[in-house]
């Protein structure tokens, strides 16, 4: 997968969504996603990577709980056969649901 299909992938859920965070002041208001490749796991072989393996994370940022919302986007990473891992967080400041999902993708170009 490209870095490109991954940001195709994320579109296709149909919220807004920004890699890392999106510009100040744009006032993007919940539901949003913001997606980041937080490092790799290089595959080695004769004293050289030969793959990389990125770690994904997506951040699915609402104002309440949105039960359909979660399973639009994990039906999304089942299309795309990724095994994912999801935690979740309230972020009282903000007054948002956060809920991470993280996987690992081969990303080829």
């Amino acid at each position: 997968m490209t870095c490109l299909e991954v940001a195709e992938m994320i579109e296709s859920i149909g919220i807004p969504y920004a890699y890392r965070a999106f510009e100040e002041g744009t006032g993007i208001a919940p539901p949003f996603i913001c997606y980041f490749y937080s490092g790799n796991v290089p595959e080695a072989a004769d004293n050289i990577n030969v793959v990389d393996i990125e770690e994904l994370n997506i951040e699915l940022y609402t104002d309440h709980k949105d039960f359909a919302l979660e399973k639009q986007v994990e039906d999304v990473l089942t299309a795309h056969e990724f095994a994912f891992s999801r935690e979740e967080e309230w972020i009282d400041s903000e007054k948002m649901q956060m809920i991470i999902y993280t996987m690992e993708v081969l990303i080829n170009g």
